[in-house]
Order: C-alpha cells, then structure tokens, then sequence
C-alpha cells in the first residue's frame, strides 16, 4: 500500500472522468485506453489521455505484460490500495488549494451517489441499488478491525469479478464510511 504526499495527487484524481478512470480500473485489473473509453461513455482518445495524466502522477502505469504486441498499451494501477496523506499534503505549497479542490469534488461524488441509491426507478431490479445504514458501538480498535474486515471482503468481490468472463458484469460502487457519529446537522448552528 503506497501513500501518497504529492498535493498535484488531489488535482489529479478530484477530476470526475480520471477518478472514475481508477474505478474502473481497481475493478477490472488492467484495462486498454479503449475498454475505460468503452466502460465509460468517452472517446477513446480522452481516455489515453487521462491515462497518461494519471501515470505522470504515478498511480497507474503500462503493464508491458499484459498487451498482445509492443503497441497495445494495457494499464494497471501501481498499487491497489491509494492511500492519501492530507495532513502532509496541505503543509505544502499549493497543498490546501489542492485538498479543497479535492474534498469539494469528494463531497459532491458521495452527495450525487446517495441521491442516486434513493433514486426510484420503475423498470430497475430493487436489487441493484442496497442502501445500508448502521450504528454500533465500538473502541477505536474496533472500528479499525471492521474497516479492515470489509475491506478483505471488498477485495474477495473485486477478484471475483477479475476473474470473470461474464459480459453481463456492472460496474458497483461500494461507498465505506467508517466514523464516529458526527453532532445532528444544524445542531449548533445558530
């Protein structure tokens, strides 16, 4: 697991189309320019060029294994896990512009997630849209030991669906939020 200090990182992925670039590839493993261009609605030369942004920041790189000739260019993440270091970030130059950018676009991608799991759909199986609340007390040892729990569960899924050749595979989020619970909105507000 590599973490990452260089606020330029926060630019990088605050991006909607490059974050959804690293979605689609954690899930699938390695994927060409064209399969993301395909998986994502974009052309497919938008898709190389994020691709291109994202390896200049060292998240993803070609896998020179992985492409059928020395012209077919397959992508990977450099390591599955990103982990992001905000508090080294921000004592940077540009580090607090950079983690503003990167918390407002945050913020609005879990907004615009939640308002989609409660969208109401007609013609949509219930099935593909779970949503999932829970409160439990825990020490803070706990709460590390389940968000490392699910997390091994998450990676036994995301294997699953690797390995897969099932065309009919969709792209899940799977939103984990892991935190005490925060004061009722409003509450202090005066």
């Amino acid at each position: 697991m590599a973490t990452y200090d260089d606020p330029r990182i926060l630019r990088a992925i605050a991006h909607p189309t490059r974050n959804r670039v690293l979605h689609e590839l954690s899930a699938a493993g390695s994927l060409r320019a064209a399969d993301i261009a395909k998986r994502t609605g974009i052309p497919a030369n938008q898709a190389s060029f994020h691709l291109r942004q994202l390896a200049k920041y060292g998240l993803v790189e070609v896998a020179p294994d992985a492409g059928r000739d020395k012209r077919d260019r397959v992508w990977r993440l450099v390591d599955e896990d990103i982990t992001l270091s905000p508090r080294e970030m921000v004592e940077q130059p540009g580090g607090e512009a950079a983690y503003t950018v990167f918390r407002r676009s945050s913020v609005a991608w879990g907004h615009h997630l939640v308002d989609q799991a409660f969208q109401i759909a007609r013609d949509e199986d219930p099935a593909k849209r779970i949503v999932s609340e829970s409160s439990l007390r825990l020490t803070k040892d706990d709460a590390e030991r389940l968000q490392r729990e699910l997390n091994q569960v998450v990676a036994r899924y995301r294997e699953v669906g690797r390995e897969s050749s099932d065309d009919d595979l969709e792209l899940y989020s799977v939103y984990q939020l892991i935190q005490p619970m925060p004061d009722l909105a409003g509450e202090h507000e005066v």
